[in-house]
């Protein structure tokens, strides 16, 4: 029996006109079993958001930029590749963010937590790990914490690490720290709580972003894995997530 599939693109033309040609090809299901995602990474964020938590696997072609997450962009034999695809699932975090008047909003983020300074003044953090403060005063233009799949992005261009699915452990890495000027960041087990208090808030605004969703004025932030939610994204054989993030390792 056929998969049933559903396709969806991002806003760039050529996306759009990639995703009429192969509804017309492989038609369009009510109830798929797969999404098939046209875009860059951020549309493969946006639709893992969007359908994670009705457990459909998502396979996605690249029509973007960087294309980190995706799949080489090819009409032919769509069916046996994503019978054939190597399936990863990724556990978001949950961000609880507090801003100065108290208020509380919470998000889940697939690739990072980051935190980045409003104004023209450099931000100043406390960071607590399971309730332990491991940095009494962190001057930075911000910092995040990355899941693994997240970790190829935001966080390597911060100049933190790679880190594998199985590896269990999430990135903490500053975002142009001042003071102290050479801590490049610490490698913390998926299991951590971590949480920044903001200080001087008032004078050092700072926002906090859960993947695309933000929140501004922040006092502070409290960050944990969450894994009994979890998305997948299915990768062509022999292209999975490890041997890409393997090839980014040795790439120049």
């Amino acid at each position: 029996m056929s998969l049933k599939l559903a396709f969806t693109a991002s806003e760039r033309p050529e996306a759009q006109a990639a995703c009429a040609v192969l509804r017309k090809r492989y038609g369009e299901a009510n109830d798929p079993d797969v999404i098939v995602a046209l875009g860059g990474d951020g549309w493969l964020l946006e639709c893992v958001h969007s359908h994670f938590r009705h457990e459909l696997p998502i396979f996605g072609m690249n029509m973007g930029s960087i294309g980190f997450l995706l799949n080489e962009y090819r009409e032919n034999d769509l069916m046996a590749r994503i019978e054939s695809a190597e399936r990863t699932r990724i556990s978001p975090l949950r961000m609880t963010a507090t801003n100065g008047r108290g208020e509380v909003q919470e998000a889940l983020a697939f690739n990072e937590v980051s935190l980045l300074r409003q104004t023209h003044q450099s931000a100043k953090l406390r960071i607590l790990i399971d309730g332990k403060a491991r940095m009494e005063e962190l001057i930075c233009d911000g910092a995040l914490v990355a899941t693994p799949a997240g970790s190829t992005a935001y966080n390597l261009s911060a100049h933190g690490p790679i880190i594998p699915l199985d590896a269990q452990a999430l990135a903490l890495t500053p975002i142009s720290a001042f003071r102290p000027r050479r801590w490049r960041g610490a490698l913390l087990p998926h299991s951590a709580k971590v949480r920044f208090e903001v200080l001087e808030c008032d004078k050092r605004p700072v926002a906090a972003s859960a993947d695309t969703f933000e929140v501004r004025h922040i006092r502070e932030v409290e960050i944990v894995e969450v894994p009994e939610l979890s998305a997948t994204i299915l990768f062509d054989a022999g292209n999975g997530y490890d041997e890409r993030v393997l090839t980014e390792q040795f790439s120049s």
